[in-house]
Parts: C-alpha cells; structure tokens; sequence
C-alpha cells in the first residue's frame, strides 16, 4: 500500500469525522484521490480547519523533499515543538494545517512539472533567476513565495522561461 493511498485514507477519515464539512455542505466521495481533494477548495478548508493530525502531517512529509528542519521553518515552529506534536500526536493548529497543505500543493506541482521528487528537489535548490537568483526554497516560508513558486512551476510547465 503506498503512501499517497494512506493519505488519501487518512483524509478521508478526517473529513468524514469534521463537523464543518456537514456544516459547509462539503460532499466528500468515499473514495478521492490526493490530487482530487488538493484540487477541492472546500474539502482543504474543511481539513485545514479541523486540523491535520500528526499521523497525516507524517505521511505529507514521506512524500515532499523537505528536511524536518525545512518544516520546522516552514511551520515557523522549533525542531522541539514539532517533536512534541509526533510524542503527543496532536494535531496541529489550523495555521500551521494551511501551510502543510501548501507544502504538499507545491510538491504535488512540481513532481508533476519535472517528472519526479527527485528533480523537482534539483529545482528547488538551484538558484534561479526568474526569482531574483534565490533558490525556490528559499522563497517558500511566506504565501506569497509560495504563490511565486507556483506561477513559475506553471510557467515552465508551459514553456515561458525567464
């Protein structure tokens, strides 16, 4: 069973169980794929707003390029904090929640843009200069670094090179 299979299993279980998706009138299919529900606003913001527990953060990090140290910056949290969530599997707050989504929003893009985790990694470390020569994982702690990482990936995606 592969990881993107548990996570869409997690996430099921997750909106199924969230008050908010009855309350938005989401409709969450027994059966989703990770792209589909990264593509369903709704169903992210019902899932932002419960909160990812630590199990599904866990299984999001399996699949991204990012250290536990990038998250922790990511998260703007300390390495120990984030440890604290794993020993007590919590869930996190709906702040918190937004950015692993978007983390997972990014990689999902870039795997598809670049064929693969692995040059997709290449390309977040290598200094670029539609992005002013810093490394596109430089750029992702903010939302609106992120936003620019997303144009870009869409513009190689569709040939415009800077």
């Amino acid at each position: 069973m592969g990881v993107e299979y548990k996570i869409e299993e997690e996430l099921s279980l997750l909106l199924l169980n969230e008050p908010s998706v009855v309350r938005y009138g989401i409709s969450v299919p027994k059966q989703f794929s990770f792209k589909e529900f990264l593509a369903d606003k709704m169903m992210l913001i019902a899932t932002i707003r419960a909160g990812i527990p630590w199990s599904l953060f866990e299984l999001i990090q399996k699949i991204t390029p990012f250290s536990e140290q990038e998250w922790a910056e990511f998260l703007n949290i300390s390495t120990k904090s984030l440890q604290r969530y794993k020993q007590d599997a919590r869930s996190f707050k709906s702040i918190h929640s937004e950015k692993i989504i978007e983390m997972a929003e990014v990689t999902e893009v870039g795997k598809d843009v670049f064929g693969g985790l692995e040059k997709f990694n290449l390309w977040l470390n290598t200094p670029n200069f539609a992005l002013g020569k810093l490394k596109p994982k430089e750029l992702l702690r903010d939302s609106y670094g992120k936003e620019l990482i997303m144009i870009e990936l869409h513009n190689i995606n569709h040939g415009i090179l800077a």
